[in-house]
């Protein structure tokens, strides 16, 4: 049995859509689009603690499962790594069983490392669950969520005939693993993606995805393109030349975008580096989906809190 159910097949933790069974993503989504159109039950988590336990920093992720918590009718409780207990030596699983002890059900839980939320969860008490916010470049479960839920309203619901290319540094991705895992599970036709070599996985994250490092040839015809950040350390390893040749070789403009389908999409899980990864005539462009991306994480998160807690 997933560590994620319950012996009676619950969904008690969600901390990958590795594995995730197809029937369970689509409830998911399904419910996120019930919110989404204003189906949610504000009182479905009252009198339910709901702790953001962020150790890495993030803007997008803690602040939708905040709202999302508080839409539901939670007990909300944000914790700051940089003014806690942790700068004095405590461990990440000493600040979750204290917390705990206070009567919390539920961790919304971001960590620099792999694996770490899933120890974490098994070392919660009877009636706790945890919900994997980022983990190292292992997971990101609900924003692999809230993209297909994104791709699904612009596209629709049969994933087989889609052309979806994903753009950047997937070797250090988190987001483009948990994409890859979902449009695998929604039995995406062609998953294209595009990196230089030196941002390429090792591992079989990209199996069964046509690779290349010729950016324009990928686009073409492509249905949706999921771009990433280029995260700027990989330059002080030598993994990237310079900001300038990365643009030239892997940027989203709106000339290369013209060799995708004329209806194709763009999303981006941010923060966006403006004028690296992506233009801003194409981030802020009438094909850009990024904004709706946002708006869609609350749904999501609601539907995953409410699933786990309610």
């Amino acid at each position: 049995m997933s560590p994620q159910f319950d012996e009676r097949g619950r969904l008690i933790h969600l901390l990958t859509l590795e594995g995730l069974p197809r029937t369970a993503l689509l409830a998911l989504l399904d419910r996120a689009q019930a919110i989404a159109e204003g189906s949610a039950d504000r009182k479905a988590l009252e009198g339910v603690g709901v702790c953001t336990l962020f150790f890495e920093p993030s803007t997008r992720t803690r602040l939708s499962f905040q709202r999302a918590a508080q839409r539901l009718g939670a007990d909300v409780l944000n914790f700051d790594a940089a003014t806690s207990s942790t700068t004095k030596g405590e461990t990440a699983l000493d600040t979750l069983k204290n917390i705990e002890a206070m009567g919390v059900r539920g961790f919304v839980v971001r960590h620099s490392g792999d694996g770490a939320v899933a120890a974490l969860a098994g070392a919660a008490g009877p009636g706790t669950s945890l919900l994997n916010a980022g983990d190292g470049r292992s997971a990101h479960p609900t924003q692999g969520l809230l993209d297909m839920l994104t791709l699904r309203q612009a596209k629709g619901a049969d994933f087989a005939g889609l052309r979806v290319l994903i753009v950047g540094d997937v070797k250090h991705s988190r987001v483009a693993r948990s994409d890859l895992h979902a449009l695998r599970t929604l039995g995406a036709g062609d998953i294209r993606v595009c990196a230089p070599r030196s941002l390429l996985p090792e591992d079989g994250t990209l199996e069964g995805c046509t690779v290349t490092q010729d950016f324009d040839a990928a686009l073409e015809g492509v249905d949706a393109v999921m771009m990433l950040r280029l995260q700027r350390e990989r330059m002080e390893e030598g993994l990237v030349a310079s900001l300038e040749d990365y643009h030239r070789d892997y940027g989203l403009s709106a000339a290369r975008l013209a060799r995708a389908d004329a209806d194709a999409v763009v999303l981006h899980p941010g923060p966006m580096n403006r004028g690296v990864e992506i233009d801003s005539d194409v981030a802020d462009g009438p094909r850009s989906l990024i904004l709706r991306q946002v708006a869609n994480g609350v749904a999501v998160r609601m539907a995953v809190l409410e699933a786990l807690l309610g």
